[in-house]
């Protein structure tokens, strides 16, 4: 693998911004990837600013992604791949111009407003052979890695229960209607997509008991509520789920459950015993056994598997947690480029867990109140 820089690209981010610095922050941790360009804003001289703040020449900051395509393409010194990190309704043409002009992308999720986006950016993946990757970041922690490695040796048995929980408390009042920019574009349809909460943080939730348990979602029952008066799209997400054959789960999502701050909590549970994993306490997994003591784990411990000690930067007992799991998706992206190489193998999350996600906001919307359907 070579040791060269990769160079980046960014679409949003600009002034304001709360996820395009923690991707910038999380890019060139490791010192593999160097930003380089970007259309951070619409406004030129917003974006250009943005560039000065990030320290990199305003020449190669646009007010329009499509320009900045273009410039970077032209230069042989021109960025390797581009981080999306727009609301959500750019996601899909920002990606689609990207890959067709011969970038390589890692996309903030969902990876589009639509299922039928999803499914015309898979298309769009495998017609340009580029490398398409999602942030989804919890993937990125150590001991989530080290949960999914223990359930596919079997410790746990065989899998007979998934919970994931998923709570919020900052939209329990009408912020969107204040000067909120972050709250405003999630409550609007036109930005945010057909889901709410469900696509902010659902996704989030669901991809993460996919990835520990390793069993698809093949059929839910959702009840998506809107309880703050006047919110246009869902707020609160109370679904059933059924995993592989006839695995139950359940998966409760919030952002109106007043006083919790970012309470992602998973638990999965097999014949021989369960995993338990809070977002919160992310250095720490325990396993619940049937028949003896508890088991804690500590993140970076030279008692856990290549999955759960690979990703840490620092010894045990000192604390990594979301720009380092951020980084981990970062950096095993960057690898595969400077590799020539593909996304299979890495934990990266591809088009097939963006395809699995806008589907299961799309039935989900869809089929509200319905009773069970299929995924």
């Amino acid at each position: 693998m070579s040791d060269a820089v990769i160079r980046m690209a960014m679409v949003g981010g600009g002034p304001g911004s709360f996820i395009g610095p923690v991707h910038r922050m999380a890019a060139e941790l490791d010192g593999r990837i160097r930003l380089v360009a970007g259309a951070f804003s619409r406004d030129e001289a917003k974006s250009k600013a943005a560039a000065t703040g990030y320290g990199i020449d305003p020449a190669r900051a646009h007010g329009d992604y499509r320009r900045m395509l273009a410039a970077e393409a032209a230069r042989p010194d021109g960025a390797q791949f581009v981080a999306i990190v727009t609301p959500n309704h750019l996601h899909f043409p920002v990606a689609k111009a990207a890959l067709e002009a011969g970038f390589s992308v890692l996309s903030d999720k969902p990876a589009t407003a639509t299922l039928e986006e999803a499914e015309d950016l898979a298309r769009v993946v495998a017609d340009t052979g580029r490398l398409y990757g999602l942030t989804y970041t919890y993937t990125g922690y150590p001991l989530v890695r080290e949960a999914r490695a223990i359930v596919r040796r079997g410790d746990l048995g065989a899998i007979r229960k998934v919970v994931v929980e998923y709570s919020q408390g900052w939209l329990a009042q009408a912020v969107e209607k204040t000067d909120n920019a972050q709250a405003a574009w999630r409550a609007d349809p036109a930005q945010s997509g057909l889901g709410g909460c469900i696509g902010d943080i659902g996704v989030h939730a669901f991809n993460a008991a996919e990835f520990v348990s390793g069993l698809a979602v093949t059929r839910l029952n959702a009840d998506l509520n809107s309880l703050v008066p006047g919110r246009r799209l869902d707020d609160d997400c109370n679904i059933l789920l059924r995993f592989g054959e006839d695995v139950p789960g359940v998966l409760v999502a919030s952002q109106v459950a007043a006083g919790d701050r970012n309470g992602l909590r998973l638990r999965v549970y097999g014949t021989r015993g369960g995993l338990d994993w809070c977002h919160e306490r992310p250095d720490v997994l325990t396993l619940n056994w049937l028949d003896r003591p508890t088991q804690t784990l500590h993140a970076a411990a030279p008692y856990l598997g290549p999955a759960g000690r690979g990703p840490a930067r620092l010894p045990t007992g000192h604390p990594e947690g979301f720009i380092e799991a951020f980084a981990n998706i970062y950096r095993d992206f960057a690898a595969a480029i400077a590799s020539g190489g593909d996304l299979e193998g890495t934990q990266v999350p591809t088009i097939r867990d963006g395809l699995r996600g806008m589907a299961f906001v799309a039935r989900a919307v869809a089929a509200n109140g319905a009773g069970w359907v299929q995924l």
